[in-house]
């Protein structure tokens, strides 16, 4: 099993934020797949830059009208969803990340199952199961195809009144 693990200093908060990424290259899957999960954090403060980053992570193609509606549906009142994926978060904590943002993007046995696509997994702190999320190869690039990042986990602390 190969892993890669990533640091932001700050998480990016605009596209042209993300594209001044050194990981935005997209050259490495594993790179993508955290900025998938850097971006989704922006999603409380600003739907529309959150999407814009996904966008510029999709590369030839955007995001639908019903990838819009999920994050939506999955983000609105959960930011620490894609929270949970950086060290030192639990749900004791709020899902509050340590600094500097850190964290692990592994593959498996199965990651390499369909030529062209790579499926790489991350571990929550508020699931029992690693969350997958599928990247596209086009060229030497790899964009986000698709992202299971976002079912519900355990509530954090303040909002579990039986924490």
């Amino acid at each position: 099993m190969n892993s890669k693990t990533f640091t932001f200093d700050r998480l990016p908060e605009t596209a042209d934020e993300l594209r001044a990424l050194p990981e935005a290259a997209l050259t490495d899957a594993y790179a993508t797949a955290a900025l998938t999960v850097a971006a989704l954090c922006r999603y409380e403060a600003s739907p529309d830059d959150c999407i814009a980053m996904l966008n510029v992570l999709k590369g030839p193609q955007e995001l639908t009208v019903y990838e819009k509606q999920f994050l939506r549906d999955r983000l609105v009142g959960k930011s620490y969803v894609p929270l949970s994926y950086f060290a030192g978060t639990s749900p004791a904590n709020d899902y509050t990340p340590s600094l500097p943002y850190t964290l692990t993007v592994h593959d498996d046995a199965y990651s390499e199952a369909n030529e062209g696509y790579l499926r790489l997994d991350l571990h929550s702190s508020g699931a029992d199961n690693d969350r997958q999320i599928t990247l596209r190869r086009k060229g030497d690039q790899w964009f986000l195809w698709e992202q299971f990042l976002l079912p519900d986990i355990r509530k954090p602390a303040k909002d579990d009144p039986w924490a």
